[in-house]
């Protein structure tokens, strides 16, 4: 009977939906917060500026002062809302942070039905913080 239950169970279980959790989807976030803060310190303690890379279509945050990345799932949303230009440069696809702590700033976003979690980074100051909001009403 054990053996008849186990061969459903090997069959089955690779058609069970495999989902983000939330404790993963804040994990992911706080990943990419520390990539930020990292290069952050890079650019405050190295005196250069450091530009980290946010890669929506590529689902990635690449750190650009070490070889540091998160890549996001597949079943995860991710946005960026960044701005159109920084120090007389357009963004494309990066967070800059300067020696002097300022950054280019902006959002990241990453969310899945029931939960959103927002990486934000503010330009006067360079603070990053992490926001998680409940999607569901109720």
């Amino acid at each position: 009977m054990l053996a008849i239950i186990g061969m459903i169970v090997a069959v089955l279980l690779p058609f069970v939906p495999r989902q983000t959790s939330k404790a993963r989807l804040q994990a992911y976030a706080l990943a990419g917060a520390s990539i930020l803060k990292g290069d952050r310190a890079m650019s405050v303690s190295g005196g250069v500026r450091v530009d980290t890379l946010v890669d929506p279509p590529g689902r990635a945050i690449r750190s650009g002062a070490s070889s540091a990345a998160v890549q996001v799932p597949d079943d995860v949303e991710f946005e960026a809302i960044l701005p159109r230009s920084c120090n007389q440069r357009p963004v494309l696809s990066t967070i800059s942070f300067f020696p002097d702590g300022l950054s280019c700033g902006g959002v990241i976003g990453l969310w899945r039905a029931d939960l959103r979690v927002e990486i934000r980074i503010d330009w006067l100051t360079g603070r990053i913080e992490v926001v998680s909001r409940s999607l569901v009403n109720g």
